[in-house]
């Protein structure tokens, strides 16, 4: 080898004995990959394991006998499409049918890359999964002209299969057992240049969708575990309420209850059903403290927040000012899915079950919980029904293990909607003061402070109550204009401060970005009408990026920008760069009621460099479009003397059907660069545009998100 490896890196290139892996040194010991997996059936054979990647995601790439390839992906699937976009940069290395290529999630492992989030699944496993399989289809080319005494070069690759000039063929699972144990391919091993793509950038449907719409996928609350019980959870009326007294004689006397335990967060009751859980819980009798918010409600946290935003410095002298302050409510997550984990806790072992985007810190977190060893803790990842950072954090997993260990049985817990809505994460509401400085018909210096709701517990902290201890970021030291410096702006300052609550926070897609660069956008379109210029025109002398300039090019022509619109509608622009990557939104919307507002048309233009599924690109900017349209229109949270308001979707309003755009069309920039982030990029763009267009058909200048509070 060219260098000398690490013995960390020795045993993460090694697999076994029988299974010789990229740049794997002769004489490999049969040590498993550190941090890997073991088999859960059982079954897998040693020779089926093809490769084994030699990078912190850890990626083993098997063949079985059947021609089926299986990666075992080190990441979450919750809707994003991430399995199939994986599955699509294997098929096109490997020259598989794409068919014939299966992606399950990989257990929580002790080591390696196993965060789903920041839109980085697809960026960060681009180049890994690309070599995995290059690497994996030069030892089966090299297998066959061994087997065929044939020079390699002459070989070609197709649909699962080997092929000889002469017509042979074989099947890669018939060449995987003499594949695994070639440590030096005679073919390259490099992946195709994108000029041979057949596969990356080809519109594909979800690998999974058949299997979605027909009720096969599999979600944790679908799955049979024996003797786990269905389980729910009585909850304070107010946040971080706790119990005094507990009287459950009349719940343990109902039919099919098999325990009620009480825990950190309330009571929980196992039962042979949801509805004998259900009942039972209703039948306990509980005294509650109230919450450490209990005497706080909406107006004195706003109150709290303004006074927290730092003072804007002086403006430059002789300069005009166009100045701004906006509020953004709490936001819950709401996936569609609600959290649910299943858990069997032994005196020695734990088994849990739950779609996790930080399995890793899950698993250790939960070891701590029920006080085990974290070697005899196993979390399996399961498919998760939507996300938007809510499974960042495992709540739920924790609550599962500590309740099976009390009640010395396996449990299936569920979150109700209430539950989480009232009780669980929530995007933290924050306060933004901003200020352009414009002189001689150009902004000479951009100021914006904000201040944030940071968590702050008298109880353990993030850790214990279910948090991904890195995964939400404290309110940014100067938010920017970008922090890339999105517009020639000239000065740019920014300060931020933070008011501390007992609340439970969590990542919202977008994170800072989601209100920060919303409430820019939309100071830049209000310095354009101050300085009399058109909102794209003012956008195009002032930002700095050609490839920001593009896709707002892209969107205004795509969207007929300019064009004539009757009274109280309107159209609004706003571009994000973000992931390494840009986007432009331009909606329109019918505003004749300004109470009853419909964005009526969306127009997308993306450059994420390569888009490796374009459909799977444009499904994530569509969501991101009707997250935009949500938060500035409708939905948020209010807190009434420590209680959240809301309950269900009844009263959190996000946006049904009727309030979806009728047109929604998504342009996809060509470019050979590697992948950027998409799966957050569309929020910043698709809410200020919506505010942008709500301002102009209105001839108001909004100020509080959403507009319904």
């Amino acid at each position: 080898m060219a260098r000398q490896l690490s013995r960390r890196q020795f045993v993460v290139y090694s697999l076994a004995a029988t299974t010789l892996t990229v740049a794997a040194p002769l004489g490999c010991d049969g040590a498993t990959a550190e941090g890997a997996e073991e088999p859960a059936d059982g079954d897998r054979r040693p020779s089926d394991v093809l490769v084994t990647g030699t990078d912190a995601e850890m990626l083993v790439l098997e063949v079985t006998p059947a021609n089926k390839v299986i990666v075992r992906l080190p990441r979450v699937e919750v809707g994003q499409g991430v399995t199939t976009a994986v599955a699509m940069m294997i098929a096109e290395e490997l020259d598989a049918r794409l068919a014939d290529v299966d992606i399950p999630l990989a257990d929580a492992r002790s080591e390696g890359n196993q965060f789903t989030g920041g839109s980085s699944s697809v960026s960060s496993l681009y180049g890994p999964a690309r070599q995995l399989a290059a690497t994996a289809r030069a030892k089966l080319v090299t297998a066959a002209a061994r087997r065929w005494h044939v020079p390699a070069r002459t070989l070609r690759t197709r649909g699962t299969r080997v092929f000889a000039p002469d017509g042979r063929s074989a099947t890669f699972g018939s060449l995987t057992r003499s594949a695994a144990r070639i440590t030096r391919p005679t073919v390259s091993t490099k992946p195709k240049p994108a000029s041979q793509h057949r596969v990356i950038g080809r519109p594909t449907t979800r690998i999974d969708a058949r299997d979605i719409i027909t009720g096969k996928a599999k979600y944790t609350g679908d799955l049979t575990v024996a003797g786990a019980r269905p389980t729910v959870v009585a909850r304070p009326p107010t946040i971080g309420g706790k119990v005094v007294s507990l009287d459950s004689r009349a719940a343990r006397a109902l039919p099919g209850v098999h325990a009620v335990v009480q825990i950190d967060g309330g009571v929980a009751v196992v039962a042979e059903t949801f509805h004998h859980a259900f009942q039972a819980r209703d039948a306990l009798r509980i005294k509650w403290a109230p919450g450490p918010l209990a005497d706080l409600s909406d107006s004195a946290i706003r109150s709290r927040l303004r006074a927290a935003v730092p003072k804007l410095g002086t403006p430059p002298r002789g300069s005009a000012q166009t100045e701004a302050e906006f509020e953004f409510a709490f936001v819950s997550h709401a996936p569609m899915e609600v959290l649910t984990a299943v858990a069997d806790v032994r005196a020695g072992r734990a088994e849990i079950w739950f779609s996790s985007q930080t399995p890793t810190s899950a698993r250790e977190d939960i070891a701590s919980a029920i006080g085990l060893p974290v070697s005899k803790v196993r979390v399996h990842v399961v498919r998760g029904g939507g996300s938007f950072g809510r499974r960042l954090n495992y709540d739920a997993a924790i609550e599962a293990a500590l309740i099976s260990k009390k009640a010395g049985r396996p449990v299936k817990l569920m979150w109700s909607r209430t539950d989480d809505i009232r009780h669980g994460r929530m995007r933290p509401a924050s306060q933004h003061r901003i200020r352009a400085s414009h002189d001689g018909g150009r902004v000479v210096a951009f100021a914006h402070a904000m201040a944030s709701v940071s968590e702050s517990s008298e109880k353990q902290g993030l850790s214990t109550q279910g948090g991904a201890r890195s995964a939400v970021r404290a309110p940014a030291a100067a938010p920017l204009p970008s922090d890339s410096g999105l517009y020639n702006f000239g000065r740019l300052s920014g300060d931020s401060g933070s008011v501390g609550l007992a609340i439970p926070l969590g990542a919202w897609r977008s994170v800072d970005s989601g209100t920060v660069r919303t409430a820019e956008e939309i100071v830049v379109d209000e310095v354009a009408r101050s300085l009399g210029k058109d909102p794209v025109a003012f956008r195009r002398t002032t930002l700095r990026s050609k490839t920001v300039k593009a896709v707002l090019d892209k969107a205004a022509s795509a969207g007929d920008w300019g064009r004539t619109m009757p009274a109280g509608h309107a159209q609004g622009v706003a571009v994000h760069e973000e992931y390494d990557s840009a986007v432009a939104c331009l909606v329109e919307i019918d505003a004749v009621d300004p109470k009853n507002p419909r964005v009526t048309k969306v127009v997308m233009a993306a450059d994420v460099g390569t888009a490796v599924n374009p459909r799977g690109l444009e499904a994530q900017l569509m969501g991101t479009a009707v997250d935009g349209i949500s938060t500035i229109l409708r939905a948020g949270l209010h807190i009434d003397r420590g209680a959240v308001r809301e309950s269900s979707f009844a009263d959190f309003h996000y946006a049904r059907q009727r309030h979806a755009p009728q047109h929604f069309e998504a342009h996809i920039l060509p470019s050979r660069r590697d992948p950027g982030g998409a799966g957050e990029l569309g929020v910043p763009a698709a809410a200020g545009a919506v505010a942008n267009a709500y301002a102009r058909a209105t001839g108001t200048k909004p100020r509080r998100f959403p507009l319904n509070f």
